[in-house]
């Protein structure tokens, strides 16, 4: 994603909670750890894995919609089978690997956790390596919006999108 877009999508950001805060319905307050009114119940860093990997998967979600409604054709069929190309398990895994040399060493030892944790279920369409690795990249993306790191998050997601869509268009070729 181009510097120029992960700052439409950071200024959407600001503006949504700026316009809540200013209808009064309900205040917004980055601090919390979200872009809504409801702040975790402990900080991010005791959060259980799976249960960050909770959030990042409709984090995510979100902001692969919001990249989709960004390009040219909208066409329902067409935005199911894009988004599913980019956040079905073997999607993640591979995002998550080609964003993994610039992650911090904070991100990595979240990642760690996620790839270790125990969902409980099994995977229906990937194999259990690429399941633990999406796992391990719905954690981080969790933790980022937990802590409130949402430049950060939004510059990863950016990246990890952008790879996908080079590796999608050099497999088309």
């Amino acid at each position: 994603m181009s510097e120029e877009k992960e700052n439409i999508l950071s200024q959407s950001v600001e503006r949504t909670a700026n316009d809540v805060q200013s209808e009064g319905t309900h205040q917004v307050n980055a601090q919390e750890g979200g872009w809504f009114p409801y702040p975790p119940s402990r900080p991010a860093r005791l959060i259980p894995p799976i249960a960050l990997a909770y959030i990042g998967d409709a984090v995510y979600e979100v902001a692969v919609r919001q990249y989709l409604l960004s390009k040219a054709n909208m066409r329902p069929n067409h935005l199911h089978r894009s988004a599913t190309k980019l956040v079905s398990a073997k999607a993640q895994s591979r995002i998550l690997t080609s964003i993994e040399a610039a992650l911090t060493e904070e991100e990595l030892d979240v990642v760690r956790q996620g790839r270790n944790a125990k969902s409980g279920s099994v995977p229906k369409n990937a194999d259990v390596l690429e399941y633990r690795h999406a796992t391990a990249f719905e954690c981080l993306i969790g933790y980022l919006y937990s802590s409130s790191q949402h430049h950060r998050m939004i510059e990863l997601i950016g990246l990890g999108i952008e790879q996908a869509e080079q590796a999608s268009a050099s497999t088309s070729k």
